[in-house]
């Protein structure tokens, strides 16, 4: 989420429909941004703590159950922002928001279910890094990447990438 409270990137690992998400995400969006910066990364609401964590321009928030270490969870938080780092060269919003694919991409290879399965970030990149190959080396001279990439996000991801969802460039399948 950024500083304006737009949300770059979202994911649950808990399935609700569109309107509880959306509810959701607002009134984390409210109880987050207005809190001074000393202030505890812990917000108890309801049967959820949110955990989140500023870095620059950009709020990265967790909800978790009441038994889990919030601690944990900011580590995790860290990890997740090192990865992005890495990949991006110092993560920014732009990034998130021209990229979404590649930083869910890097969400699932760390995480699944919810739950931390990878906490090397080197071996993250290199994953992602050899996805990427795999994708290049399968493609046919005169293919569209990108679209083939687009092929496993959802048609609210797509458009928050600026592409209409099922459309193909010119050149692709």
């Amino acid at each position: 989420m950024s500083r304006q409270g737009k949300i770059r990137l979202a994911e649950f690992f808990t399935s609700y429909n569109e309107r509880a998400k959306q509810k959701i995400l607002r009134e984390i969006a409210a109880d987050v941004l207005p809190r001074a910066p000393k202030m505890c990364n812990i917000i108890e609401k309801g049967d959820f703590k949110f955990v989140y964590r500023r870095y620059a321009s950009l709020y990265f928030v967790v909800g978790i159950p009441h038994g889990v270490n919030e601690l944990i969870v900011l580590e995790q938080i860290h990890l997740f922002v090192e990865a992005l780092d890495g990949y991006f060269n110092s993560v920014c919003e732009l990034d998130l928001v021209f990229s979404l694919h590649k930083s869910l991409l890097i969400l699932f290879e760390m995480f699944i279910g919810g739950m931390l399965c990878e906490s090397s970030k080197a071996q993250v990149l290199q994953s992602i890094i050899e996805a990427e190959e795999l994708v290049e080396e399968m493609t046919k001279p005169g293919d569209d990447t990108q679209s083939q990439l687009d092929d496993g996000l959802s048609f609210q991801e797509q458009f928050q990438l600026g592409r209409k969802p099922g459309h193909r460039k010119a050149g692709g399948r």
